[in-house]
């Protein structure tokens, strides 16, 4: 057996929900590294354009398209299309997401219902569509990029806490329903990921710079960098007895209670 096969992407077509930057573009060049044919979407042709560009930057032709993971009829289309333009998509990574950050209390219905069609339904709705052509072609990958938070609570998150435990929860079950079609379902639970989000809060002497490593045990934020061998691993046949899983990439921080003060 050849290992380093095990891992390959070659000859695959991978859909990255929301990948014209961050975390999704990192994990979708990684997929190009790796031999995948990359196809994304975003909500607008402004931020696929800009995602167009960035994969030519990087020497990789990726097919970019307009579409709304929360609205099922567009999902739908845009799967038809990417069959018929590129191919059978082989792996599916429900990336897209959004947080709101507001105390509960304050919180309108209305904007807890988006989170949850964001970040719990699109994925259920992404995942529906391409089901039956893996279900056909008799192999499949979907992986959810879950958080910690879908094992933790924290202030101001609560919509968002509630999609991501629904989604690791929504990951076991495509896992229990499809796995004897030879479809592996997963997540991948970030840490504190180092973005130009982030850049503000990881300021040396910031109170929240401080509070994340001191809580990890790595001593430091995360990076794209760290995501993509889980996520190339979870789309390869390396994984291929592995579903129903969340990996946590998070530097141990779920592991641990933190240091006891001095």
């Amino acid at each position: 057996m050849d290992i380093i096969k095990k891992f390959s992407l070659e000859g695959k077509v991978a859909l990255v929900t929301g990948a014209s930057y961050g975390i999704g573009f990192a994990i979708a060049k990684s997929y190009s590294e790796a031999g995948a044919t990359i196809v994304f979407n975003d909500i607008n042709q402004e931020l696929v354009n800009k995602g167009i560009k960035a994969y030519a930057e990087e020497g990789i032709k990726a097919f970019g398209y307009v579409c709304d993971v929360t609205d099922e009829q567009m999902v739908n289309e845009l799967v038809e299309k990417i069959e018929k333009e590129v191919g059978v998509i082989d792996i599916l990574v429900n990336n897209a997401g959004i947080i709101k950050r507001v105390a509960m209390i304050d919180m309108k219905a209305a904007d807890f219902r988006k989170v949850i069609d964001v970040d719990l339904n699109a994925p259920f709705i992404v995942s529906k569509a391409v089901i039956p052509a893996m279900i056909k072609k008799g192999h499949g990958k979907i992986i959810n990029i879950c958080s910690m938070m879908s094992e933790l609570g924290r202030e101001t998150v609560s919509a968002y806490a509630a999609a991501k435990g629904g989604l690791k929860m929504l990951t076991k079950n495509i896992a229990a329903e499809y796995g004897e079609y030879n479809i592996q379902c997963n997540g991948i639970g970030p840490g504190y990921i180092a973005t130009p989000q982030t850049a503000p809060l990881r300021t040396q002497g910031h109170p929240f710079n401080n509070f994340i490593i001191g809580k990890t045990p790595a001593a430091r934020w995360g990076t794209t960098e760290d995501l993509v061998g889980p996520a190339v691993f979870l789309a390869s046949d390396a994984s291929d007895f592995v579903n129903g899983h969340v990996l946590y990439v998070d530097g141990g921080i779920l592991a641990t209670l933190g240091k006891q003060p001095e």
